[in-house]
């Protein structure tokens, strides 16, 4: 059993540098019909609460008619991976907690194609029945994601299928890769938008983690050769699947076990092999965040305006763990946040993907 640690501040390789991301996903995005970059929300009382100069949520609550930012990643792969296919139509498998199928589901059904989606436990009946509505087979399989994942491949072998998973490992690399590029529109309208809001850059950006593809787009985005230094960036994992902080201290990438979280679409006991460079020379920190303090972040945003689901309020229940209480002083430090820094939330979706359990079942 691997003990569950909230607060992991990594030293990153401050040479290190990787390939900026391709603007190819970006331009694919702008394309599509409905195409429009999400909001990012001024949160000033937010600001206020955590002392420092401003908070913005890059509110995903409507991407591309789906109410999730998997919709980026998965239009964009399930467009690379079919694009040059004759041989239709064919079946799209995936894994998923819930948003990636859904989106996985809706860009196979709008390209003529059927899809098959993986579901281990936890995910909610309102994840499944989108699936569904989407047109899409539901698979429900025993065990964890990992093993909802192992089952998808499987799957997609004896079927002939397609398999479009966001979890890399060696040999099947090319397709989460697309998937990771796809999340790179979402870094890109961010810095437009704290531009054009008068406010420079991010100081410090906090990503919610399932295997790490968004993550990994991030640092993509931020530790990239064009990229402009001194934006840091924090993982952020429900306590009951917290793998990257024992995986940075490990030097490896580690699997933890997993049990339920009302933060379905991050419960991943396995960081993704592509993912991994990238956390290890480029994370900040790392945090793991409890249900009912991620519930009550879900609430507390809604209040504000942002409708977040339990995996998009993460990061506000990540930001006050790392930058208020005791021991903040040296959090605040390591990451380089000061009075007057502008720190984003990332809210991968809205309230609409995943049920928001009541504050009186905290």
């Amino acid at each position: 059993m691997v003990d569950v640690v909230d607060w992991y501040p990594h030293q990153r390789d401050r040479g290190w540098a990787c390939a900026s991301p391709s603007e190819e996903a970006i331009a694919f995005h702008r394309a599509l019909d409905g195409y429009a970059p999400t909001p990012l929300v001024a949160l000033p009382s937010l600001a206020a609460e955590l002392g420092v100069g401003h908070v913005v949520a890059k509110d995903e609550s409507s991407r591309l008619g789906l109410p999730a930012f998997k919709a980026l990643g998965a239009s964009w792969a399930v467009h690379r991976a079919l694009r040059d296919r004759t041989d239709g139509p064919l079946t799209v498998v995936t894994a998923t907690d819930g948003n990636h199928g859904r989106a996985v589901a809706r860009f196979s059904r709008l390209l003529g194609h059927g899809a098959s989606i993986v579901v281990p436990p936890g995910v909610s009946r309102t994840a499944v029945q989108a699936i569904l509505d989407e047109g899409a087979e539901v698979r429900a399989v025993d065990g964890s994601y990992d093993d909802a994942v192992a089952a998808a491949a499987r799957l997609a072998d004896e079927v002939g299928g397609v398999l479009v998973q966001d979890t890399a490992w060696e040999g099947y690399e090319e397709i989460p890769g697309w998937i990771v590029e796809g999340y790179a529109t979402l870094f890109a309208e961010v810095d437009d938008q704290v531009r054009d809001a008068g406010l420079g850059r991010p100081d410090l950006v906090l990503v919610p983690v399932g295997v790490g593809s968004l993550l990994q787009a991030s640092l993509a985005h931020y530790r990239g050769e064009r990229a402009a230094p001194g934006t840091s960036v924090v993982s952020v994992e429900p306590e009951a699947a917290a793998c990257v902080a024992p995986s940075l201290a490990a030097g490896r990438p580690v699997t933890v076990p997993t049990g339920l979280t009302a933060m379905a679409g991050l419960n991943c006991g396995t960081p993704s092999s592509l993912a991994w460079p990238f956390m290890e020379h480029g994370l900040d920190a790392a945090v793991a965040v409890s249900d009912p303090a991620d519930i009550r972040a879900t609430h507390d945003l809604a209040a504000l305006g942002v409708a977040a689901g339990p995996c998009g309020a993460a990061g506000l229940a990540a930001a006050r763990l790392a930058l208020t209480g005791e021991g903040a002083q040296d959090r605040r430090r390591h990451l380089g946040v000061g009075p007057d820094s502008v720190v984003v939330l990332v809210v991968t979706e809205g309230s609409a993907a995943n049920p928001v359990p009541a504050l009186e079942d905290l």
